[in-house]
């Protein structure tokens, strides 16, 4: 495993980086030897709150890439928890790896929602980037389970256009393709 620790609005001291580096060996025996690990330390400042101290892994597999961000009022308190969630995901993706895909390929249809005109204008507080890779959709939807997050977007292996999946209500999952008009 290649890791790598960079700080966000700190300098990350050497006793905090043997501290992560010592934890994320945790992950050693799940993945591959080459496999890239990303950490990002950093601290955000609320005057309601006291500090949050932010830690956030990016896990790049052969596979799927593996993400999680925690935060607590301690910095290795939140690598602690950072390590048990990409211990728990490195961990899914091996299982599901070994069992292969369980669900079949139809795509179910897309669902229309209503746009609500809004007196104010929302306000974008957060980007985020990264690689699009081509994927079929029942890889995206393992990927979505991995990182737990709601919808994932990604590049349809077969069409070569840009898919969102995403969780329904009732448990299944919802694919969003781009409709040309």
């Amino acid at each position: 495993m290649r890791l790598q620790v960079k700080g966000k609005n700190l300098e990350v001291s050497d006793s905090i980086r043997a501290y992560a580096e010592r934890k994320l060996a945790k992950l050693d025996p799940q993945l591959h030897e080459l496999t890239q690990v990303e950490l990002e330390l950093a601290v955000e400042k609320n005057p309601s709150i006291s500090e949050n101290q932010i830690a956030e892994g990016t896990i790049w597999t052969k596979g799927p890439v593996l993400r999680a961000r925690e935060s607590s009022s301690d910095m290795r308190a939140s690598i602690d928890m950072l390590v048990e969630k990409l211990e728990r995901q490195a961990r899914r993706y091996r299982d599901k790896r070994r069992r292969g895909p369980t669900r079949g390929s139809s795509a179910p249809e897309a669902e229309t929602i209503p746009v609500v005109a809004d007196e104010e204008a929302p306000v974008i507080v957060k980007t985020k980037q990264f690689p699009v890779k081509p994927m079929t959709p029942e890889e995206a939807v393992l990927q979505l389970e991995l990182i737990g997050h709601d919808f994932f977007v990604f590049q349809n292996a077969e069409t070569t256009d840009v898919n969102v999946v995403y969780r329904r209500r009732d448990g299944d999952y919802g694919l969003i393709e781009p409709q040309i008009a």
